[in-house]
């Protein structure tokens, strides 16, 4: 098969760009709204694994992820959950059955800060899984000239394979980091990368932060 119809690409770090989902307090604190009003005994049982690799691995390998980009000039991104509204009458009907709401401008709403937007990064706020649907980001990256799309965040089997999918659709070239995301359990997260992986290349942190440093000569 011819390698110009493979997904199995290497990125294009001209047209590359990193984009980091819903990496925010709302999700990545322990102290986040999405865990307003549960004990710490309900939030161990619950979420205790997904916190757990979020802060030993996924967030970890997403600061290794950003340097690198950073370094060789690659544009990064950031989706948020996050109404236009105080009261979210704006959220999508999956997000208001599911009572998903973080108020605009609230401290949910922030990017995580071990992996804080610099400069004039962009953030985009989304109210639904799929950041390519409540969002103008494809409009954003066709204006930054994006091609290679490296995706990372949470959560692996929602919001990151919503985006996965529909960027491919929309004709981005995508890399998943497959260990600069996280989900709710082991097995979750690993059924989720096994489902998508026809439609996305897959790379751990370190194979990408390699590849980014061979290609751009960052790093050396």
């Amino acid at each position: 098969m011819s390698t110009a119809l493979s997904r199995e690409l290497e990125i294009d770090p001209k047209h590359a760009a990193l984009l980091f989902i819903d990496v925010q307090n709302y999700t990545a604190r322990r102290d986040g709204g999405t865990y307003k009003g549960l004990s710490d005994a309900e939030t161990d049982e619950r979420y205790g694994y997904f916190l757990a690799a979020m802060r030993d691995i996924a967030v970890p390998n997403m600061r290794r992820l950003q340097a690198a980009c950073r370094g060789a000039g690659i544009e990064v991104l950031y989706t948020v959950i996050e109404s236009l509204t105080g009261g979210g009458r704006d959220r999508s009907l999956d997000y208001k059955i599911s009572g998903i709401h973080v108020p605009k401008g609230s401290s949910d709403a922030r990017v995580l800060d071990e992996i804080a937007p610099a400069g004039d990064e962009i953030v985009i706020p989304k109210t639904s899984s799929s950041v390519f649907i409540s969002t103008t980001i494809d409009y954003v990256l066709r204006n930054l000239a994006v091609r290679s799309l490296i995706v990372a965040g949470v959560l692996t089997d929602q919001c990151i394979d919503s985006a996965v999918r529909d960027a491919c659709d929309l004709g981005y070239l995508v890399t998943v980091a497959t260990d600069a995301c996280a989900t709710h359990s082991r097995e979750r997260h690993e059924w989720s990368l096994r489902n998508n992986r026809g439609y996305a290349r897959q790379q751990t942190t370190a194979e990408l932060v390699a590849e980014i440093e061979r290609l751009t000569g960052y790093g050396s």
